[in-house]
Parts: structure tokens; sequence; C-alpha cells
């Protein structure tokens, strides 16, 4: 019974930065995990960042370990993703996702029970 908006896509050229928002309502944020998800036309939707109840823990993919940086502040009820040294390769829409189950794997799509509808992020040449 978690709803969540996306927000803060757009266009940037390579090497720039965006800061993707997730606000959620309905329910607090503090019992979830939570995660961001990419998906580019045609392709299968892939993980990209995680973070543990509490925010302690952060998990990453290979491709953006390094210039993506997963935070959530629970006062706020909001998950962000701080992108920076943008490549046109990271065009995709984003996604964000949230579990409360007692057993999460971060980095298992289907694992997530709530999704928001995502931003798109277009990163030019």
């Amino acid at each position: 019974q978690v709803q969540l908006v996306e927000s803060g896509g757009g266009l940037v050229q390579a090497g720039g930065s965006l800061r993707l928002s997730c606000a959620a309502s309905g329910r607090t944020l503090s019992s979830y995990v939570m995660g961001w998800f990419r998906q580019a036309p045609g392709k299968e939707r892939e993980f990209i960042a995680s973070i543990s109840r509490g925010g302690g823990n952060t998990q990453y993919a290979d491709s953006v370990r390094g210039r993506f940086t997963i935070s959530r502040d629970d006062a706020k009820n909001t998950v962000y993703l701080q992108m920076n040294s943008l490549e046109p390769e990271d065009t995709a829409g984003y996604y964000c996702a949230a579990d409360q189950d007692w057993v999460v794997r971060p980095r298992v799509l289907s694992d997530y029970d709530y999704w928001g509808q995502g931003t798109q992020v277009t990163v030019s040449s």
C-alpha cells in the first residue's frame, strides 16, 4: 500500500549529473529496502543500486559503481539516486522499487513488491 513517484529525469550532456528522487506516500519508508532499476528500449530491466533499511548498507551494479550514489532520507520519506559522469549508455527509464519482506535480495527485480512509474534519463554525446 505504498505509492512511489520518481522525478528528476531529463536531458543531460555526457559527463553531466542528475539527481533522481523517489517520493513515497501511503506508508512510511523506514521499514523498506529500496532499489533503483533502469530499462532501455528493447532491453530487460536491470538492477542499478539498492539501500538497506536504515541506510547502512548499499549495493551497486558494476556499470555504475563509483559514479552513482543511492541515499535515503526517511524523515522526508524519499530515496535519491545521485548520478555523476553520465554516459550515453545510461540513457533509460529509471524506476524506484520497494519491499518490506523479512528477506530481500536487493539485486533481484522480482523480490520487490512496489514500483514507481519511472522517469526518463537521456544522455547526449
